[in-house]
């Protein structure tokens, strides 16, 4: 009996140790994944450039060099380098490093040429942080849809948007700034290329993002360098659109980059690409020493994108954006002041000035709890819903393609008992309290929605990753519902099927039709659009 049940053991555990790795073969070399323990084949840290160190460092990425033999991927890239701005982002990546132009791959396929649909995701952070191997980034939850999930980084800061008249002078392109930009369409000329032997079907790739990820995407819709890589596309808050990190032109960021050059004791290019990577980012993350942004460059964007999408010149692919219901706390515009109406229409006028009295209208405040509402929704504007709105206000006038709109108000939950006093940060993130604030100086609780970022983890189907919060059965239905929205839209272009609530596209003509996404999710028309025609015109003449 005992030879009997080791006889059987061993049977077990050589069926065990014979089960191979999964390999694919892209046009670099071969690949050794992993199989997740759902049956998912995930490929971790691919280079899809080389690094852009050396020499490398602020030119447009390289394609990257083949190997021989099998190339194990089966840990995350380096992450940028960044400072650690942001509390609620959690690497799974080994180290920092200038070294850092990785992707990953998640795909249910099992086999080449399936031509599954792809989601290629840019991460968020305002582009001096973030990184594709964050948790709430995860693609397995959508490969267990059908869906082959790319994530990838891309360089930040002072090594993503730094110009230069020297580095304009050396580009073939008369162009510097846009490196991260460019890290991004090259991850998207890899994907084209390479994404068939992962069973994705290269005719059939969407591209999304969040916060600055969502920038991304409406800058790469915007580059005739990208337009043609990717068959939808996907914002989650934010477009490259004024006030909210939008392209300045060559020139002024050329003045930028000679300005920090001086103020970094640096009197030639050379000199600051011999600097090393620790040291040039300490430098650069000095208060007030440089500023990232965007460039009209020229090539990457020969015009701000705004005007590109309003002259029709744009990626002709369906679109789905939106936003959160409270992107911002009444705190962030308030600055610090009581939210009476007194104070309100204070920072109101100094804020807006001549404009003051339209803005009370539009948003008033005559009691404490419309000032909440109100400043709420007036910085949640000023901060990035504007610029969103625009954006798909300008795709559904000029793209004659499918256009859908959303506002995401799910709530999160109270965090876990054992985070103590902990609270939200305004832009995400965790503040331990001490629990010694003064009860004089406390302030209201803020307006009840859903705060910038909080939309990741739901609509990517990765609540469970995020281990601060105390998940309830109304948070994982929200997010069935959003990530069955957005499954169904990468696979078809429509967020539409018959279980759930219709989602109408909004036409080019009229308003908006707005889709709530929450564990009653509903459609409406957008009930606030005096609002972003007042600050259409605001913005618009900055």
């Amino acid at each position: 009996m005992k030879k009997f049940a080791m006889a059987i053991v061993l049977s077990v555990t050589s069926i065990t140790f014979a089960q191979k790795s999964p390999v694919v073969k892209t046009q670099q070399g071969m690949l050794e994944g992993i199989t997740l323990p759902s049956g998912i084949n995930t490929y971790r840290g691919i280079p899809f450039a080389q690094p852009p160190v050396g020499e490398l460092r602020w030119k447009a990425p390289q394609p990257p060099k083949s190997w021989t033999g099998t190339r194990k991927a089966d840990a995350f890239g380096s992450n940028p380098m960044q400072k650690p701005v942001f509390g609620d982002m959690n690497f799974r990546a080994p180290q920092m490093s200038e070294d850092c132009l990785y992707l990953n791959v998640w795909t249910p396929a099992k086999k080449a040429g399936e031509k599954l649909p792809v989601l290629v995701y840019f991460y968020g952070g305002g582009f001096i942080a973030g990184d594709g191997s964050e948790y709430r980034y995860d693609g397995e939850s959508l490969a267990e849809k059908g869906i082959v999930t790319v994530t990838l980084n891309y360089r930040l800061g002072i090594f993503g948007f730094f110009s230069h008249p020297e580095l304009t002078k050396e580009s073939p392109h008369n162009a510097s700034g846009n490196y991260g930009l460019l890290d991004q369409n090259m991850a998207l000329q890899w994907v084209k290329k390479n994404i068939a032997a992962f069973g994705g079907d290269p005719d059939r790739i969407t591209i999304a993002g969040e916060s600055a990820g969502s920038i991304s995407v409406s800058a790469q819709m915007a580059s005739p360098l990208s337009k043609k890589l990717f068959a939808g596309a996907i914002g989650q808050s934010g477009a490259m659109i004024n006030p909210t990190l939008a392209a300045v032109p060559l020139a002024e960021n050329e003045k930028h980059g000679a300005a920090f050059a001086e103020k970094a004791k640096k009197g030639s290019l050379a000199a600051l690409r011999a600097m090393s990577a620790t040291d040039l980012l300490e430098e650069a993350s000095k208060w007030g020493v440089f500023s990232t942004r965007a460039t009209i460059d020229g090539y990457f964007l020969p015009k701000a994108p705004a005007d590109i999408f309003a002259a029709g010149e744009q990626a002709k692919v369906p679109l789905l954006a939106g936003w959160t219901s409270a992107e911002t706390p009444y705190m962030a515009f308030m600055q610090g002041q009581y939210p009476n109406p007194e104070n309100y229409a204070a920072r109101v006028k100094a804020v807006y000035g001549d404009k003051a009295d339209e803005v009370l209208q539009l948003y008033p405040g005559t009691t404490e709890a419309q000032v909440i509402e109100s400043a709420t929704a007036l910085g949640s504007d000023g901060f990035i819903v504007y610029s969103t709105w625009k954006w798909l206000e300008l795709h559904r006038k000029t793209s004659k393609q499918p256009t859908y709109a959303y506002i995401f108000s799910k709530q999160r939950p109270k965090m876990k008992a054992e985070m103590g006093n902990a609270r939200e940060g305004l832009a995400g993130g965790i503040i331990k309290d001490d629990g010694k604030k003064k009860e004089e100086n406390k302030m209201p609780e803020p307006m009840v929605g859903a705060n910038h970022a909080s939309d990741i983890e739901y609509l990517l189907g990765n609540l469970a990753t995020n281990t601060i919060y105390d998940w309830t059965k109304d948070d994982y239905k929200a997010s069935e519902i959003g990530e069955e929205y957005f499954a169904n839209f990468i696979k078809t272009g429509n967020p539409n099927n018959k279980k759930l609530p219709e989602w109408p596209v909004s036409k080019p003509d009229g308003d908006m039709t707005i889709m709530d996404i929450n564990t009653q999710s509903k459609a409406y028309k957008e009930p606030h659009r005096e609002r972003y025609l007042f600050l259409d015109g605001y913005f618009g003449k900055k």
